[in-house]
């Protein structure tokens, strides 16, 4: 009798050895550290994937496991309709890759944020561009279906704000820069745009503007990587050339965030770069109206 989760449709070699690794005793046990009792539902979604993919159904069975194993660590469910996050292949190795909705769940996880949102922009929609005070926009306006851009927009706890906004050519180049599959017309950029736009929107506001968690540091380094070993300490970009976030950068941007007076702030001055400025300066507004 088959087991009603048991995936019985294998047609290739690769596709009999990717599920032979995940029937190991070793590799579910890991799943289950990591997972719980859901381990048996998250390894039977994996192999769901691999069975309805032939591309992935070809690839290296080890990069299959190392990038389910880093959505388990984040605890995002591999299910290309719920796009949290995504097993995506690129020649003969599988990328891990994350879905909008997947950064989304991060941050509330932290506790930090008090929303986190992103949307398209119609036309009309867009009153005022101004990349030093914000972006403006009045949703009443839509004037037609045509999207001119795409937004993200983050307030934390402690108030502070920021709304990131990127023209739909903006978000291409951005997209064929970094994807040789865009460029070639294939993948997720072709398949779901908006989705990679409203992802990318977010991931560049969260990268450039917030605190981020270990979690949320962990997702915008491996998105879009190919995981070589078990705990995701070496990685390449076959698809992308970008380069992760660099660690001193995102402790610089928490602790002006997190700066209690004007003269706090002052001693990070010397310290802040060229991209820092325009936070640092908010913050200093912001922290002067607080003493009046």
């Amino acid at each position: 009798m088959t087991n009603e989760n048991e995936i019985t449709m294998v047609t290739t070699p690769q596709q009999l050895a990717i599920k032979n690794l995940f029937a190991r005793d070793e590799v579910k046990q890991k799943f289950q550290e990591m997972l719980g009792k859901r381990s048996t539902g998250f390894i039977t979604s994996v192999l769901q994937i691999i069975a309805s993919n032939h591309l992935l159904s070809t690839v290296d069975p080890s990069s299959v496991y190392h990038a389910a194993a880093v959505a388990a660590t984040l605890d995002l469910p591999l299910n290309n309709n719920l796009g949290f996050a995504y097993i995506v292949p690129y020649n003969n190795k599988a990328q891990f890759q994350m879905g909008y909705k997947g950064f989304i769940q991060l941050a509330q996880r932290t506790g930090m944020y008090r929303t986190l949102s992103a949307a398209p922009i119609y036309e009309g929609q867009l009153v005022e561009e101004n990349p030093l005070t914000g972006f403006v926009f009045d949703f009443k306006q839509k004037k037609s279906d045509t999207v001119i851009g795409y937004a993200s927009y983050f307030q934390l706890l402690n108030g502070f704000e920021k709304t990131f906004y990127a023209t739909v050519d903006e978000i291409t180049k951005h997209g064929k820069e970094y994807s040789q599959t865009f460029r070639r017309g294939k993948g997720l950029w072709i398949e779901k745009f908006e989705s990679m736009a409203l992802k990318t929107v977010i991931k560049l506001n969260l990268s450039k503007w917030a605190p981020l968690s270990v979690d949320i540091q962990k997702a915008i380094t491996l998105d879009q990587a190919v995981i070589n070993n078990e705990d995701a300490t070496d990685i390449s970009y076959a698809d992308n050339e970008e380069t992760p976030p660099d660690p001193e950068h995102q402790r610089m941007v928490l602790m002006i965030q997190q700066a209690q007076s004007i003269e706090e702030l002052d001693k990070l001055g010397e310290h802040i770069t060229a991209e820092q400025t325009e936070l640092f300066d908010t913050k200093r507004t912001e922290l002067k109206a607080q003493t009046k």
